[in-house]
């Protein structure tokens, strides 16, 4: 019989029982609130948060101010910024298979630890070296009639470069891979922390580059150096810390698939298998025997060489052979556009009479829309799945930059298609002409300076916004004859945010899914070249068509780049829904 039924004849008794129970049950749900948020904050995904919040954050830091530096050192001129750009872009392109490589061979906790080290230690004597020189410059270039300077401006170059490419191998080894085994596979899970993820970045990307631009304002470069000193000290002795919880609260992490080399024959025929956690196996074509016997009778640097461009060739063949292959380079594709906020957006937007001040308000309003791209992405997910998550989300995109396109034909636009024409206009045209470059002067200006950034792929940037430095020599005050083109570009770019990010969300995780967890380094280490080949295409654009009145046709380029690469985007989807078909 029931308690109720018992306890009827008591006159309600069950009542103050059932009360108690209430009571007691609520009693215990708030006592377990506390021991709940306890438990997660000192559970890997929160540590992975705050590790990469901080990491994050320095690097957005570090990448504003060695610009802003490097244009101070060199009296406002853009040599070393675009030197170093090359030197960083030139180096992951030819060492990301390399750098991937060594992230796969490598113990988990070796290579974050590595990474981490290097990274912020690089950074830590490059703050140091730019303290002296900016503190003793003077006295530097006399010595040695000026050539200790040139020194330091390669020792700051090349030590940022390694910070760079340290950087790299960490954002592939725990954005890439740890997430991955952190989650313990469930697709669910690892698309709720990639956004967590992009959403700190994007958070980071805001709010860093103004905090170490505040400093250096209000105090001075020398300050603003060891502002960010500290800040790489703290950070790494922090990140290491946790980085280290992490790899043993998750023990999985230390488990790695092994290398496993094939019988003779196998080897005869140019064979090497590599294994994954779950027992699958991938074929990489690789004539080892010839390979080692040629090495060994070779001298030491030609065995390094030969070693590295064998890596390299095999970086790129396993990338190529991936099933997520067209998908990663239509994202690839994405990084050839002048349709974000970078300096040459900015830069253009200045010359149309947008106030710096302006410029901050929409680039703020760019990362709301960032933010919601995020949102989007884990509900769309929810919903359709991963592969129909990236065709709605390259639709919107698409549809958002057709708002572009349009404002290469709105009142207001400087295009002028006949600037590319390699002949003049006939003489009896010269006083039309005349008057209308007068009137496409009224609101356009050359590009006095808006190209002094690193060529950093870098699509959310707002680094590139100190009007102080950057727009020094450019005018102010100029109007053009009517807002709707630049109102309209804005309007699409801010808004194509929302798919773009949904976009890269989806097509990274598709690469973490599909990518053999033995391969998974030196796969995403090609992307990451594939990403800044396809990015130094875009500041090559500009450089051919460097005018305001150019560009329009940049925009048109643009956005047939990132057509291309939803359409590879499109290609992949069909490919993989054929396939899922087939199997039910």
């Amino acid at each position: 019989m029931s308690l109720r039924a018992d306890a009827a004849p008591c006159g309600g008794v069950v009542v103050d029982l059932e009360l108690d129970d209430v009571r007691e049950a609520r009693k215990k749900k708030a006592r377990s609130i506390p021991g709940s948020a306890l438990v997660y904050l000192k559970g890997p995904k929160f540590l992975i948060y705050v590790s990469g919040a901080l990491s994050m954050w320095g690097d957005r830091m570090w990448h504003f101010a060695i610009s802003v530096f490097l244009i101070e050192l060199y009296g406002r001129n853009l040599l070393l910024t675009a030197v170093f750009g090359l030197v960083v872009a030139g180096s992951v392109l030819l060492l990301g298979a390399p750098i991937g490589d060594w992230v796969d061979r490598n113990p988990r906790n070796k290579v974050a630890h590595a990474s981490l080290f290097i990274q912020n230690i690089s950074v830590t004597v490059c703050s140091i070296v730019l303290m002296l020189v900016f503190s003793y410059k003077k006295w530097i270039e006399q010595i040695w009639d000026g050539w200790l300077t040139v020194v330091c401006y390669t020792v700051v170059i090349i030590l940022a470069d390694v910070a760079n490419l340290a950087s790299t191998a960490l954002t592939i080894a725990i954005q890439r891979d740890w997430i991955v085994v952190i989650t313990g596979y469930n697709r669910g899970h690892l698309a709720g922390m990639n956004a967590t993820m992009r959403r700190i970045d994007q958070v980071t990307n805001i709010l860093a580059p103004l905090a170490v631009g505040q400093v250096m304002t209000l105090a001075s470069n020398v300050v603003g150096c060891g502002f960010i000193l500290g800040w790489n000290l703290v950070s790494l002795i922090v990140e290491f810390i946790f980085l280290s919880r992490v790899y043993r609260i998750v023990p999985e992490l230390s488990v790695k698939p092994p290398v496993v080399e094939v019988d003779e024959q196998s080897c005869s025929e140019g064979r090497r298998t590599r294994t994954n956690s779950k027992g699958l196996q991938t074929i990489m074509t690789y004539n080892m025997t010839t390979v080692l016997s040629e090495m060994t009778n070779l001298p030491l640097c030609f065995r390094k060489l030969q070693w590295f461009l064998s890596t390299c060739k095999e970086g790129w063949r396993a990338y190529y052979r991936q099933p997520v292959f067209l998908a990663g380079m239509g994202l690839a594709f994405l990084y050839t556009t002048v349709l974000g906020f970078d300096c040459i957006t900015t830069g253009y937007a200045y010359t149309q009479g947008i106030s710096g001040s302006l410029l901050s308000v929409l680039m703020g309003v760019s990362a709301i829309t960032g933010l919601l791209g995020t949102v989007m992405f884990t509900k769309l997910r929810k919903l359709y799945g991963l592969v129909n998550t990236g065709i709605i989300s390259s639709c919107l995109h698409l549809s958002c930059l057709l708002l572009c396109v349009c404002s290469v034909f709105a009142p207001g636009s400087p295009v002028d298609l006949r600037l590319l024409m390699p002949y003049s206009e006939p003489a009896n045209n010269s006083s039309e002409s005349g008057s209308m470059a007068r009137q496409r002067q009224k609101h356009t200006y050359p590009f006095q300076g808006g190209r002094n950034q690193p060529l950093l792929p870098d699509r959310s940037s707002i680094h590139w916004t100190n009007t102080t430095v950057l727009f020094e020599n450019m005018p102010s005050g100029n109007t053009p004859e009517s807002y709707v083109s630049i109102i309209l570009l804005f309007l699409g770019v801010i808004t194509a945010r929302i798919g773009l990010w949904s976009f890269d969300l989806t097509v990274t995780q598709l690469l973490q899914e599909n990518i053999f967890e033995s391969e998974r380094g030196v796969v995403n280490g090609v992307q990451s070249s594939m990403n800044y080949l396809m990015d130094l295409l875009h500041f090559i654009m500009v450089i051919s068509a460097p005018q305001p009145q150019h560009f329009g046709i940049l925009v048109i380029i643009s956005v047939l780049f990132i057509t291309a690469g939803h359409t590879m985007y499109f290609l992949y989807a069909r490919k993989a829904k054929r396939k899922h078909h087939s199997n039910t």
